[in-house]
């Protein structure tokens, strides 16, 4: 059990930077597009065994655009870099490929079948990315808590002078 987690975990971060790297984003950004992936596929992985695998994917998309936003606000670079390299492991690519080949074969059942299940898990995809993405970014930035902090604290009418921007505690 332990060893297929590994395994899951290696791969999924070796192709995450492999697509990285085909796409060419720049060498700095690896070690956060491989994360990136590695997250996605493990919480889809984990919610797999409890959830439909829709279901699942969203749950992963939902991870994997999280850390995206998290590294872009740390990293000051466009999400897109880490985004889509942490999704790629999410996308349908079988579901998709079978429903070519069923549709060429004349097997329409099956081609239904396969391509609404690609469909489900690729509406997953653009949820997960559409809940994480319409969260403002300022939220992602550690000067958004602490002003928020001090407003709050204010409002209550507590000062708080270690934490008060400007002011000196004597």
């Amino acid at each position: 059990m332990i060893i297929k987690i590994i395994a899951n975990l290696a791969c999924s971060f070796i192709g995450t930077i492999a697509y990285a790297v085909m796409f060419q984003v720049p060498r700095r950004f690896y070690i956060g597009c491989g994360i990136t992936g590695s997250v996605g596929w493990m919480m889809y992985k984990f919610a797999s065994v409890y959830c439909s695998v829709a279901a699942a994917s969203f749950i992963g998309t939902v991870c994997a655009v999280l850390v995206a936003r998290m590294l872009t606000v740390r990293l000051k670079c466009p999400i897109t870099i880490f985004m889509i390299s942490g999704i790629i492991t999410l996308v349908p690519g079988a579901g998709i490929y079978f429903t070519a080949y069923y549709l060429v074969t004349n097997q329409f059942a099956m081609a239904a079948a396969k391509g609404i299940g690609a469909i489900k898990v690729a509406f997953g995809i653009v949820l997960g990315i559409v809940c994480i993405v319409s969260v403002p970014r300022e939220v992602f930035q550690k000067e958004y808590w602490v002003e928020r902090k001090i407003a709050k604290q204010q409002k209550n009418g507590k000062r708080d002078p270690v934490n008060l921007p400007g002011e000196r505690h004597r």
